[in-house]
């Protein structure tokens, strides 16, 4: 994590000592805390005034607990503890994490997508942290406050940093890749995530192609051509090389061969069998991206293929659950938009086990879409030619896939109660049981308490 004089914070945010912060100066800070509930000895506390809050009222409680320096949007004062006055106490945070970027001086590589970015993550790490030291973003922390967040908690001796960016609206990606300065930047997928703030997936491709707007000049570009409202608007006379990968064969890269177990997915990458234990087609995607970066940092790609056998991933990601009674659970609930979920059904389709049951709960944040993508769900359930055991739906969303689905074997639910005794009768051998819905639904309860 960042250690720094008191001088030092003060520099690099522009702002202003008073009297009891320049006589401590000399004093190092170990790390950087937002919240009184988790800061730790000579931590630097920042304050942000929000619409519902004033973190400058938990200052005291701040120091009491051991901060070693705050940083005050107030006027200055005299006080009897260390204070540096700033303007923005969230722009202050970024641009200490600038400046920390830059004296660490890791390599760093940005991830985007509108699915698959966290899993990506997970997987870039796994292909170079036995070649490297790498740090990656933990959870979420994927935004203007995360991301610097996450660049404060470096160790000075890291070599690779992967940072997960996230967004909501157009610019939240280009200001993300200015201040990470990315060596390699990857998109994962483009679909619908952020379409209500967004508009239209053309709009969420350019949002997303933003990282490259400060990628270095010898740095690379990964990406597939998988998604052609992102192909269609990448510029290839570029100082930066672009690499390309995917299933389909317009790619620099074609991956063949796809199979999926109990074990989880099988396929061949420029001539070389991977085999990772994770579910879907969409994750052999996203192991190949990862490989691909790998490559560029000299991880061969034998190396890549051992490293990825042992891949763990975020929970809650296509995770496979099996409980004593012979039952699989693919749980998959961490997120959802339409094309993670038609995916994640689609590997449930193909599997191979006698009972296979599906738990749908609402994709958020579609807006004037809801009905028109839920429904898309349904249409690719009713075209397919899976045989489901039973198809239950959670949420107002996944109504309008109930309601479009022409199976008979289908229920909605009204609570995660009633979901839960209807899913679990279902526990039985040789039983796939799919959870799938998006963050805020939390359609992992239905399997507490198993």
């Amino acid at each position: 994590m960042i250690k720094a004089t008191i001088e030092q914070i003060a520099k690099f945010t522009g702002g202003t000592m008073n009297s009891r912060a320049a006589d401590m100066k000399s004093n190092v800070i170990k790390g950087v805390s937002i919240d009184t509930r988790t800061i730790e000895e000579n931590n630097l506390f920042i304050p942000f005034k929000g619409e519902h809050a004033d973190g400058h009222r938990f200052i005291d409680m701040a120091f009491s607990k051991g901060a070693g320096v705050t940083l005050s949007e107030q006027p200055p004062e005299e006080s009897r503890y260390p204070v540096i006055h700033v303007t923005d106490g969230q722009k202050a945070l970024q641009d200490i994490a600038e400046a920390y970027l830059n004296i660490v001086n890791p390599a760093v590589i940005a991830v985007t997508g509108s699915n698959g970015k966290t899993t990506t993550k997970d997987m870039l790490e796994c292909v170079l942290n036995k070649k490297y030291k790498v740090q990656k973003t933990p959870g979420n922390f994927n935004n203007e406050i995360g991301m610097p967040l996450t660049v404060l908690q470096l160790d000075e001796d890291t070599e690779i940093s992967i940072l997960e960016m996230g967004m909501d609206k157009v610019g939240d990606i280009n200001f993300l890749s200015r201040m990470a300065k990315p060596d390699i930047a990857v998109i994962t997928s483009v679909g619908e995530s952020h379409i209500e703030m967004l508009g239209s997936r053309e709009n969420i491709a350019g949002a997303k192609y933003e990282i490259v707007d400060y990628l270095k000049d010898d740095g690379t570009f990964i990406y597939s051509k998988d998604y052609p409202l992102l192909d269609a608007i990448v510029k290839q006379d570029t100082a930066y090389e672009i690499k390309t990968a995917g299933l389909l064969e317009v790619n620099d890269y074609t991956i063949g061969k796809v199979m999926e177990d109990d074990n989880g997915t099988h396929f061949t990458f420029k001539d070389v069998q991977f085999d990772i234990p994770q579910l879907g087609i969409h994750n052999a995607l996203n192991a190949s991206l990862a490989v691909l970066a790998g490559e560029k940092l000299g991880v061969s790609l034998e190396e890549a293929r051992e490293n990825l056998a042992d891949l763990e991933v975020t929970s809650m990601r296509m995770e496979r659950i099996a409980h004593p009674n012979g039952t699989l659970i693919v749980n998959d609930a961490y997120n959802a938009s339409k094309a993670s979920m038609i995916s994640a059904v689609d590997t449930v389709g193909r599997m191979h086990h006698t009972d296979k049951i599906l738990v749908l709960a609402d994709i958020l944040e579609l807006g004037d879409y809801k009905q028109e993508l839920h429904e898309d769900v349904a249409h690719f359930i009713n075209e397919e030619t899976y045989q489901f055991t039973k198809i239950y739906t959670f949420g107002g969303g996944a109504k309008y896939i109930h309601d479009a689905l022409t199976m008979e074997d289908k229920e909605h639910t009204s609570s995660i109660e009633e979901l839960k005794n209807k899913v679990q009768k279902h526990f039985n051998e040789d039983t796939v049981i799919l959870l799938k819905g998006s963050r805020g639904m939390a359609v992992e309860r239905v399997i507490d308490d198993i």
